[in-house]
């Protein structure tokens, strides 16, 4: 299966990260706020618009942009 990133996640559906790909500025900022290989990730809302989405991520909510998101990459194993 191919990895897929962050923003495939629909409402309420859970995964563990496994990767990131950013520049490294954003790399360190996704890092900072607990995005790190391994950490459950669940997508809480999106906008109207479809962009931002918040995802809860290591007990707090953080509100990501589809372009930044995008980079972060999902193990197989998705959670409702």
């Amino acid at each position: 299966m191919n990895p897929s990133s962050l923003n495939s996640l629909r409402v309420g559906q859970s995964a563990r990260v496994s990767h990131i790909e950013a520049e490294p500025a954003m790399r360190r900022r996704l890092l900072d706020i607990g995005l790190i290989p391994g950490t459950r990730v669940t997508c809480t809302a999106v906008s109207p618009a479809g962009d931002p989405a918040a995802y809860l991520i290591r007990g707090a909510v953080i509100a990501l942009r589809g372009r930044d998101a995008g980079g972060v990459y999902l193990g197989d194993a998705l959670w409702d």
